[in-house]
């Protein structure tokens, strides 16, 4: 799922006969420093920014754009992502509903499914960190191109896997393709949201979250087509199809992917991840993709044991967390794009209710619920929506921070940001799935459900605590200035004693 960049309310100041005091706006100048530098002259119309929430700190982040029309190269910009976020998220999750049966047959135990899950997630991690800092050296659309032509071609290998011998050989086959394929996803999905965030500097997380529909309609295309797939023609008409669409999308994203070019930046990710803001929202990240990743290979095997549905019935069920979460991420990027002060709330609250959800997904034997499969698909609605709420807030809060800390507005950091997301979400996508597959097969899917709730929990607590404390910062250190600006005003009012 993947990228983004920060959004910031603006607003319009009219001239003095407009109807402001300039008196009160002087005043309110003097209260906050940085006002009186980005305070326009009071002649025509000008675009200024809106102040932080607090009013006090920091520059402002940016000027929203006035204009809503499209130019025809965001367009082409929106087409390309597009393609990239349906087709990747198409080819990952059609492995959901039969893939874990069929490497059962082959002599890979529950853990060895859940490596094979994870190791995609461990290699992603590793390749977004390359690409994301060497992004503007490499071409942020060959990356893209290149990432999507190698991404199709393994996919298509991953389908005749099941001529391989079973044993050692599958499973060491299983692990190739799998991190072949993981690597040319993170360039792939690394350059789509730097472009993506350099094509639509002011309205980042409205467009990532319209955009995480395609990837939310990957994911509810790919269970039941590949159940659907795999029911009627076997292992793998399902691979080969996706695998010739993504390779169709090259030579259009080849026509239409305008090229950004921009100078390499001078930070680093450690000077990024060592933002204590940043820190948090990175453990925040990689809480909910482990919670993505933990249903990978625990899921459908939960289901069919429990409820004894057939393959094409368990894509179904996957479909309930999809659809929500493709339904409420535009909705949830343009509130957070209107409403920037409420974006720290969506991702704490986001997380409380991800964690409540998986405590109910068994649910915990603590609850003394019976499982039912209506209740099952309910909570994996609610939990697609509760994700969207703090996924789509990370990307923003995170650049905004790199921002406020000296981080160039360019591609770089923007690329630098794109990998680290990318890292983080791939960091809990390696541990949830392997974690998820130990866990299932030693306590069961129940109290392992119950476990990557207190995962969320915690990362929604600790997320809480920081933006409370530094609310608590912020207010203190406006009043200081206000006492400090106060003082002023009244010395310069007194009369020289001569």
């Amino acid at each position: 799922m993947s990228n983004r960049r920060p959004l910031f309310s603006s607003f319009k100041v009219e001239s003095e006969g407009a109807g402001l005091d300039p008196g009160a706006a002087a005043q309110d100048s003097a209260h906050c420093p940085w006002t009186r530098r980005g305070t326009p002259k009071a002649h025509a119309p000008q675009e200024v920014t809106e102040s932080s929430e607090n009013g006090c700190d920091g520059p402002p982040g940016g000027a929203r754009e006035t204009s809503r029309q499209l130019s025809r190269e965001q367009i082409f910009v929106l087409i390309s992502a597009a393609s990239i976020n349906l087709g990747s998220m198409m080819c990952y999750s059609i492995l959901g509903p039969f893939f874990p049966k069929e490497a059962e047959k082959k002599g890979a135990s529950n853990t060895v499914i859940g490596m094979i899950f994870g190791c995609y997630a461990l290699f992603n991690l590793l390749a977004s960190l390359v690409f994301g800092k060497y992004l503007v050296h490499i071409g942020a659309k060959f990356m893209f191109v290149a990432g999507m032509f190698v991404s199709g071609g393994v996919t298509v290998l991953f389908g005749v896997l099941d001529q391989v011998p079973e044993g050692p050989v599958f499973i060491a086959m299983c692990f190739l393709v799998r991190i072949i394929d993981a690597i040319s996803f993170a360039a792939a999905i690394t350059a789509s949201s730097s472009i993506l965030a350099k094509a639509f500097p002011n309205n980042v997380a409205t467009v990532m979250g319209s955009l995480e529909t395609f990837s939310g309609l990957g994911l509810v295309l790919g269970p039941p087509l590949g159940g659907f797939l795999y029911q009627s023609f076997g292992y793998e008409v399902p691979f080969i199809l996706l695998g010739c669409i993504v390779l169709l999308m090259v030579p259009l994203n080849m026509c239409i992917l305008p090229n950004y070019e921009s100078d390499p930046g001078k930070h680093s990710f450690w000077k990024l991840i060592i933002l204590p803001k940043v820190a948090f929202i990175s453990f925040v990240i990689t809480s909910l993709s482990s919670g993505f990743g933990f249903l990978d290979p625990t899921l459908s095997l939960f289901v069919l044991e429990k409820f004894n549905l057939p393959a094409g019935y368990v894509g179904l069920v996957f479909l309930g967390l999809a659809l929500s979460y493709t339904i409420s991420s535009p909705l949830v990027g343009l509130l957070s794009d209107e409403m920037p002060h409420l974006r720290k709330w969506l991702l704490v609250f986001g997380n409380l209710i991800t964690a409540g959800c998986y405590m109910l997904l068994g649910p915990a034997p603590f609850l003394h619920i019976k499982s039912q499969l209506w209740l099952l698909v309910l909570i994996l609605v609610i939990n697609g929506i509760s994700a969207a709420m703090s996924l789509i807030s990370t990307f923003p809060e995170i650049l905004s921070c790199a921002h406020e800390n000296g981080f160039e507005e360019g591609l770089s950091t923007v690329g630098l940001v794109s990998g680290l997301f990318g890292a983080m979400w791939s960091v809990g996508a390696f541990v949830g799935p392997t974690l998820g597959g130990f866990l299932y097969e030693k306590i069961g899917f129940e109290w392992a459900a119950a476990l990557q709730g207190l995962w969320a929990l915690t990362s929604g607590l600790v997320m809480g605590l920081f933006y409370l404390l530094e609310h608590s910062r912020r207010r203190r250190r406006c009043k200081l200035q206000n006492s400090l600006g106060t003082e002023e005003e009244q010395t310069a009012l007194l009369p020289d004693e001569t």
